[in-house]
């Protein structure tokens, strides 16, 4: 899965994503957003995480303390999701391997 990182203003993002402007600086000093390094008042980030933030916030009605948890959670689920789809493959490399029908190889699925 690849990644898309633009960077976007304040401004553009509390715009684009239904936001105030504190709302996302609150969400920057949080840590839940990432300022971008070289220019003032704008951020580095994946607009999926912007957007299911947003709507995290105005949709679900979470509170921004909440935000980081739910985050947080979420992360953790993709890693797990992540490590289970390794193990399958190796799971189904050693069933192969067990039958005589394949060699065993190293697996990398990041």
């Amino acid at each position: 899965m690849e990644t898309h990182i633009i960077t976007i203003t304040f401004h553009d993002c509390a715009t684009r994503y239904g936001l105030s402007e504190a709302d996302v600086r609150e969400f920057v000093e949080l840590g839940l957003l990432q300022p971008a390094a070289d220019t003032p008042d704008a951020l580095l980030e994946e607009p999926d995480h912007v957007a299911r933030l947003a709507r995290l916030h105005h949709e679900l009605g979470l509170s921004k303390d909440s935000l980081e948890v739910v985050l947080d959670m979420r992360q953790r689920l993709v890693l797990l999701q992540q490590e289970l789809q390794l193990q399958r493959a190796r799971v189904r490399q050693l069933e192969l391997f067990l039958r005589g029908s394949s060699p065993l190889q190293d697996i990398d699925l990041r």
